[in-house]
């Protein structure tokens, strides 16, 4: 997608293998700045603090991170350490483990001295990968766009949670595409953009949009089912970290009571994701999907501008304050309409998105 005048992937590489260059998502949507990354470690600390976010992108910047583990040191022992560091960095998201699982699958049966050439191309088809996997997504979103438009004559109004954009993939985002394209053919939509408390990732959606032009409303989390009550919200799209294989969503924390409030409005809740995210060994979502639990602080603090613009932080509750940080929750597959993929749509059943399921599949994600 664009930024100012240039496009931008929200990961790249160098031309000769070396570095992995990121757009810092700790610093927008104030500030555009970007980080050049040259080891495992340095991958592992962005994806820890949030600097790389979005289930589909931290897969691809950790398969890049383990390319520049075996960069150093192609040995197996390396290969197992450098993965360990990397999937341990956010247990939710399954692209992680699906990404460092096909890097090893790769590079076993590899000698030392070509792997890593080998892990370097891997990765970059990774990242390629993705960005088509989104383009296709957000044909088929498009087509959901194209028929309520149709049945209104109206823009279409959609609610979106956390951010789902071309900043959370390598380009196009899950929940962004459709809408990108919709408004590149002149379909009118509007988007509801919760902020998504604590990390107010909802800033980058709304940064996102502002930046194609695309109509929008910034509100907050809890007004979601007031809008769904008055008749302002026509669909809920939203992205996803995990999807079971019975269609159970597991997404950015709140996720689970807009479902609530679309399913008591009789409002259409979709999860636009890319197949790698759905993890065909997972049986029963709520007890074997890890929930994060981030840092109390992100909870304490607020960031921002002050008024003078240099970036500030605001301390909102005392540290004898007991704080509890869930990252994610799970809604369950009766309360989600249909799951968007590359693919097609599939409604959230278990037979359903078997049909798209890969010939191929490991029994656990957890590589």
């Amino acid at each position: 997608m664009r930024v100012g005048d240039r496009h931008y992937r929200s990961l790249w590489v160098d031309a000769s293998p070396g570095a992995v260059h990121i757009i810092d998502q700790t610093r927008l949507p104030h500030v555009f700045e970007t980080r050049t990354l040259a080891s495992a470690d340095a991958i592992a600390e962005a994806i820890l603090a949030m600097r790389v976010r979005g289930a589909p992108l931290i897969g691809v910047a950790a398969a890049f991170g383990l390319a520049l583990a075996v960069a150093r040191d192609p040995s197996d022992e390396s290969i197992a350490r450098a993965a360990e560091e990397l999937r341990a960095t956010r247990p939710t998201a399954v692209n992680l483990a699906w990404a460092l699982g096909r890097m090893r699958e790769r590079l076993a049966p590899i000698a030392p001295a070509g792997r890593a050439e080998a892990a370097w191309t891997e990765a970059q088809a990774i990242a390629d990968e993705d960005v088509a996997l989104n383009e296709s997504i957000g044909r088929h979103g498009l087509a959901i766009l194209e028929r309520e438009y149709a049945n209104r004559k109206r823009p279409v109004d959609i609610l979106t949670h956390c951010n789902a954009g071309w900043i959370a993939t390598v380009d196009w985002g899950t929940v962004t595409a459709p809408i990108f394209m919709a408004h590149e053919r002149g379909i009118p939509v509007h988007v509801w953009v919760d902020e998504t408390r604590p990390r107010n990732q909802g800033l980058l959606t709304a940064w996102e949009l502002a930046s194609a032009g695309v109509p929008h409303t910034l509100i907050v989390d809890n007004a979601g089912g007031h809008l769904m009550q008055r008749g302002q919200v026509d669909l809920v799209m939203v992205g996803a970290d995990r999807v079971s294989r019975r269609g159970d969503v597991c997404n950015k924390i709140g996720t689970y009571l807009k479902a609530l409030a679309a399913k008591a409005n009789g409002v259409p809740f979709y999860a636009a994701v890319p197949t790698p995210t759905i993890d065909w060994g997972i049986e029963d979502a709520m007890a074997e999907i890890p929930i994060e639990e981030r840092a109390e602080d992100e909870v304490r603090i607020v960031r921002g501008l002050d008024p003078e613009g240099r970036f500030a932080e605001v301390t909102i509750a005392a540290a004898r304050t007991a704080v509890a940080n869930p990252a994610f929750d799970v809604t369950p597959a009766e309360l989600v309409t249909a799951i968007v993929t590359e693919k097609g749509v599939a409604r959230a059943l278990e037979s359903e998105l078997a049909g798209l399921r890969p010939r191929k599949a490991a029994s656990k994600a957890l590589t």
